[in-house]
Order: structure tokens, then sequence, then C-alpha cells
């Protein structure tokens, strides 16, 4: 399990309490393109919002195991990585399709509540319904089909863009 934290800055940010968004991935080993551009992300956000990503290992899809399987494997390893009392936001594709406003206000609202947020990706078939089920919100990245490495960036880029759009920043224009 690779464990990967931006180092904080002095910069402002949201006001008060700090919040913790905590990327929980299955799947390693990505080109160097989607760890470069997630870390980019994560490091212009300001110190008070913590971005964290966890890779989880995905099951071997040549064990022969089924579907259910090799997401029940998945789900124990997921459920160890999320962070203790965090609330569990979950990237599906039946999920709620969200504007980055509304993103804005729900990154309002987590960072309101103090608690920590993980977020998390599934692999190549998904999630397995109980981590779903335990899901505070499902949420949709896109209607089309993404690359998972893809969709961590995708995450990353909307998580800086909510957070600009709170700071009145000029990166997000409507």
């Amino acid at each position: 399990m690779l464990h990967w934290q931006r180092q904080r800055r002095s910069s402002p940010g949201l006001e008060g309490a700090a919040l913790r968004l905590v990327v929980v991935a299955v799947g390693h080993k990505m080109p160097a393109w989607v760890d470069e551009a997630f870390a980019d992300y994560a490091k212009r956000l300001p110190r008070n919002l913590a971005f964290e990503l966890i890779e989880v290992r995905p099951e071997a899809r040549t064990s022969g195991k089924s579907v259910p399987q090799l997401l029940a494997a998945e789900a124990v390893r997921l459920a160890a990585a999320i962070p203790a009392g965090a609330a569990r936001v979950v990237c599906d594709e039946h999920g709620e399709d969200i504007t980055t406003m509304k993103l804005s206000a729900r990154l309002r609202q987590w960072q309101d509540s103090a608690i920590d947020i993980a977020i998390v990706i599934g692999g190549p078939d998904g999630l397995a319904q109980s981590i779903k089920d335990d899901a505070r919100l499902t949420l949709r990245l896109s209607s089309m089909t993404l690359p998972h490495g893809l969709a961590r960036v995708l995450l990353a880029e909307q998580v800086y863009r909510a957070w600009s759009i709170l700071q009145n920043h000029p990166y997000h224009r409507e």
C-alpha cells in the first residue's frame, strides 16, 4: 500500500478548521504523468486542506476468482486503508452527477463538519457493495468510462477548482 501526502504549505486557504481529504484508490504503479498531475494539484491546496492519496493493491485478475470475490478482497484492503472516523464518498458510475459549483459547496460543508473525508476510487470492476453501502455520498465523476489514473487526476483538479471557487480565485470561470 502506497501512502502519499503532499508537503504542507503556509498559504491562506479555507477559513476555520482544517480539512483532511484522503483519496483511497485501488491501483498502483500508475504512469508518471498521473502521479505528477495529482501531486501538482495537491500542492496548490492550502496548508489547512490536507489532500492525500493512499493506493490499495488490486486483486490479481488472473487468480481465477469471480468478480464478487475480487471485489470482496479489495473491499477488505479499502476498509483497512480508510482513516477511522472518516466520512466515505465513493466514486461510482451510478452516483450523483454534480457540478463543480456543487462540489465547492460540499467542500465547504465538509470543512465545516470538521471530520475527515475519504474519497474511494475502485478498481477495474468497481467497488464492492459493502463499500458503497457505507458511503455518505456516491459521486459520478463522468458519464464516460475513465482510466483509473485519469479519474485520480480529474478528482484532484476538481478539488483544487472547488477550493479556488471558495477563495474567489480566478482559476475557475463561469
